[in-house]
């Protein structure tokens, strides 16, 4: 496992661990309340699961040896494609919720962000794993 490689699964099960932690603050005449990314899936918007899910994929891919050393352009592509879907999905439910209007006020915790950053980042290294490989014979 390279360096590269590492990065993209740790910075995978970052963004699963993340996804049930809370993400959106509420508050309202001094009641706080927070929603998971969980909680936000199986309320708001349903494509959201597909975050996990695609964590889930990278992880399995990442940690079996055998599809990483054979074809690594599969394990590369599933990351760059699970990252950009995932910083997607995260923007979309974010822009989403601050345009609605709501009597509630809502802020977006640090652990909303650190999963975003990660997706960003699962895209770079798997992008970067991927360079590695193909110039390596």
């Amino acid at each position: 496992m390279n360096n590269a490689q590492r990065a993209v699964v740790s910075l995978a099960a970052f963004v699963l661990t993340c996804f049930f932690l809370p993400w959106l603050q509420l508050s309202c005449v001094g009641m706080k309340d927070s929603l998971s990314g969980y909680d936000l899936a199986r309320e708001q918007d349903k494509f959201l699961w597909f975050v996990p899910v695609f964590m889930v994929a990278i992880l399995v891919l990442g940690l079996t040896p055998p599809l990483w050393k054979k074809m690594p352009a599969l394990f590369a592509l599933a990351s760059m494609v699970g990252g950009g879907i995932g910083a997607y999905l995260m923007h979309y439910e974010r822009s989403s919720t601050n345009d609605s209007p709501r009597l509630v006020a809502t802020k977006w915790t640090a652990l909303f962000w650190l999963s975003f950053v990660a997706c960003i980042g699962i895209v770079a290294a798997a992008l970067a794993f991927y360079a590695k490989r193909a110039r390596s014979p």
